[in-house]
């Protein structure tokens, strides 16, 4: 017997690649409905590549009750309306937008990191999902701080357009285009040409003068990994489709050797360590693009700090850094708690 599921913001990025993973992962469904505005009612989503077709249904005129888990990809801003009902209805809502991430009420789940969190669910019947740039990087921490105790982390992100959307997509692929007929790459979505650029302003400027994209890296993984942990960040925009990348340098409590840190990831859940120090031998954003794993390279040791290591990490963000993660919270929840497909 399996779930009754939703999608809602199905037309999107992540609503799409959420559908796709349902699919691939073979995830046990009844029944699925795929929600979105009133702009996208009608419209034909194929499920996978099972060949079935999904027809969109309008959010504000479907009736939750009776529905088991339903996946959020919609913005803070319609969430902040639609997820009270559909938790209120019984129907557990996992969220990807950053409206209940730092709820003290809602877990903030990676499951090969914090699984037992989820066990507060029930508080508000909504799981949050993290943001794509954290995600990947509390992967790769965890199983290292098991081991040495992380005391502090530098990460400077080199983060894709399509964080930002379709939106984000076209204006590079735009951009690229005009640069190479002798058009102008006039900046709409960006603050300034993405195309052959980088950007380092992703979400609002706050006071102090970090980004709020930076803010959320420090205060999500305090959430997620462990609230001693201390996190600067600088998150840039690079001209790349889709896959965030990282450049983590890494302080611990205790000696860790680049081997031993390597010998750790190698083993650990959700990473896949590629890591020869050779021409080639890492993982770049394109390669990393429809894979599950968050990959980890050029792991080295730091001699200017005491027990300190460096290292890259690169993940498909519209998985890992979302549809992925959402889909592994609705089945880590459906084997501590629903359990109705067993």
């Amino acid at each position: 017997m399996g779930y009754r599921v939703v999608v809602a913001g199905a037309t999107g990025n992540v609503g799409r690649e959420m559908i796709n993973i349902l699919a691939e992962r073979e995830f046990p469904i009844d029944e699925i409905a795929v929600l979105a505005s009133s702009r996208s009612q009608g419209d034909q989503i194929e499920y996978g590549e099972t060949g079935k077709q999904l027809t969109v249904k309008n959010i504000e005129h479907f009736d939750p009750a009776g529905w088991d888990i339903a996946l959020f990809a919609i913005g803070s801003e319609a969430t902040k309306v639609y997820a009270p009902k559909f938790a209120a209805a019984g129907c557990v809502v996992i969220d990807n937008s950053s409206l209940y991430r730092m709820d003290p009420d809602v877990p903030l789940i990676v499951p090969e990191v914090n699984p037992d969190a989820i066990d507060g669910y029930k508080a508000r019947n909504i799981i949050a999902n993290p943001n794509c740039s954290t995600a990947q990087m509390v992967v790769a921490l965890k199983p290292l701080h098991d081991k040495a105790t992380v005391k502090r982390v530098v990460v400077a992100t080199y983060q894709s357009v399509s964080g930002a959307g379709k939106q984000g997509m076209d204006e590079l692929f735009e951009q690229s285009r005009n640069i190479f007929v002798g058009d102008p790459a006039t900046p709409v979505k960006f603050t300034k040409q993405i195309a052959f650029n980088v950007i380092p302003h992703i979400d609002s400027f706050l006071e102090d003068g970090t980004t709020k994209e930076e803010w959320k890296m420090v205060a999500e993984t305090k959430k997620i990994l462990d609230p001693k942990v201390k996190v600067t960040a600088t998150c840039v925009r690079v001209p790349v489709f889709v896959g965030h990348s990282e450049a983590l340098n890494i302080e611990f409590e205790n000696e860790i050797s680049a081997e031993e840190a390597q010998s750790i990831l190698r083993e650990a859940p959700g990473v896949m360590l590629v890591d020869k120090r050779e021409d080639g031998g890492y993982v770049t954003p394109v390669e990393c693009v429809g894979d599950y794993a968050t990959f980890i390279s050029r792991v080295r040791e730091d001699s200017t700090v005491d027990n300190g290591l460096s290292l890259w990490c690169v993940s498909d963000n519209l998985r890992k850094g979302a549809a992925l993660n959402a889909v592994q919270i609705a089945e880590l929840l459906g084997r501590r708690h629903l359990k109705k497909a067993d």
